[in-house]
């Protein structure tokens, strides 16, 4: 005999709280998981599960590292990522909430998006995710379209999306050609609408038009190029972390003409992530610090002026004294106002530092929702746009 509607509903009851025991409780602290930061469920390395507070409790203070409890694989908590299947089950068995988990266009209702309104951002929508990118690298706006362009893994190393989340255009095949693109580290898009792109494949800064035509590959020099950024003058600014360096490139990306590269700065450690205040023509730098022993390595953020004099830097101890967890940054960038951004990997959050003379304000701007940042970049209408490769996503947080 079939089962009558509330015998089936009892059913349906049982099984959600057999699942919420069995898959939606961390087995080391037996708490449920969350969306929330402090109990959001975590991969490991080795393919097990806990909560983001028994990472941290497990792991060591100074080394960051730990071991599994359940098979006693080690690993930092770094390498930690979040349990996307499991975010999407407490999703669905909990429908007040409407936090941005998935791939595709979503719109911000969440808790995340009062928080950001609150201080002067909301979360606007988000698309992108497995398959439509996957392990982004590199964002760059191109102002006079409103076209984001990404730099990732996939068949096609450059993606252009509209800001509904709609693919324009993709180019950029993965091969040992001179116009091919193999290892992508970064990109950004000229004033003149072209896309420029570092390949640490054969080291190289390669120039296409928006139809993926090359016009230009720049060899010049370098050990490895890596972050790029183009100033009010229509120059790019090159970080070099083997050589240590900042370069200045000088073209007509339109002729597919190389005019100088010029190195700016020297004696920089480790330089990756740069970006230019698009107002007054100041650059921002992330070195990344090589930590002696175990310990996980350490940023510096240093600002010089458009002719390229030191104005202010902050590295993670400094920001310690004003934070109370370690920073990793890996992320820059100015917006409007000329205030510096950075995303925060190790904390999954996003910070204001303030103005150049403002050092070192610190005021975090995007709290929850993001998984990994690795690259920032601004509309024309000051909309942040943070690339996460945690989720391989793109999300888009309007001024409130």
């Amino acid at each position: 005999m079939s089962a009558t509607a509330p015998d089936r509903m009892q059913i349906m009851t049982e099984l959600v709280k057999e699942t919420e025991v069995s898959l939606l409780e961390c087995k080391v602290c037996f708490e449920k998981y969350s969306q929330e930061k402090k109990h959001r469920p975590r991969n490991l390395p080795c393919g097990h599960v806990i909560c983001l507070e028994c990472v941290f409790s497990l792991a060591h203070p100074r080394s960051f590292r730990l071991e599994c409890p359940f098979c006693r694989r080690a690993c930092k908590s770094s390498e930690t990522s979040d349990c996307l299947p499991l975010l999407h089950l407490i999703e669905i068995l909990s429908p007040a909430t409407n936090i941005s988990l998935v791939s595709g266009t979503t719109t911000g209702t969440s808790d995340e998006a009062a928080v950001s309104a609150s201080l002067g951002l909301k979360f606007n929508r988000s698309f992108g995710g497995w398959g439509t990118l996957i392990n982004p690298t590199g964002i760059a706006m191109c102002r006079g379209s409103d076209c984001v362009v990404v730099a990732h893994d996939g068949k096609k190393r450059i993606k252009l999306f509209g800001l509904s989340g709609s693919c324009i255009q993709q180019f950029g095949e993965r091969g040992d050609a001179g116009n091919d693109i193999k290892y992508p580290l970064d990109v950004t898009v000229t004033l003149d609408g072209h896309v420029v792109v570092t390949d640490s494949s054969d080291r190289s800064v390669k120039v296409f038009d928006f139809n993926g035509r090359g016009k230009l590959v720049i060899r010049e020099s370098f050990s490895l190029p890596w972050g790029l950024d183009t100033t009010p003058e229509n120059e790019i600014i090159l970080s070099d972390p083997e050589a240590g360096a900042l370069s200045r490139l000088t073209a007509n990306f339109k002729k597919g003409e190389l005019k100088k590269v010029q190195k700016i700065q020297s004696n920089l450690c480790n330089p990756r992530e740069v970006a230019v205040s698009q107002t007054s023509g100041t650059i921002a730098v992330i070195e990344h610090l090589i930590a002696k022993g175990p310990n996980y390595s350490s940023t510096r953020v240093k600002i010089f002026s458009a002719d390229m004099k030191l104005i202010g830097q902050m590295d993670s101890f400094g920001l310690n004294l004003v934070f109370p967890s370690k920073i990793y940054a890996t992320a820059v960038a100015f917006n409007r106002e000329g205030h510096i951004i950075v995303a925060d990997a190790y904390n999954q959050v996003v910070l204001c530092l303030g103005k150049p003379e403002e050092l070192p304000v610190l005021r975090p701007i995007i709290t929850q929702g993001l998984s990994c940042p690795v690259a920032l970049t601004y509309t024309a209408n000051n909309s942040l746009i943070v690339l996460d490769s945690g989720d391989h996503s793109i999300k888009v947080y309007t001024a409130s």
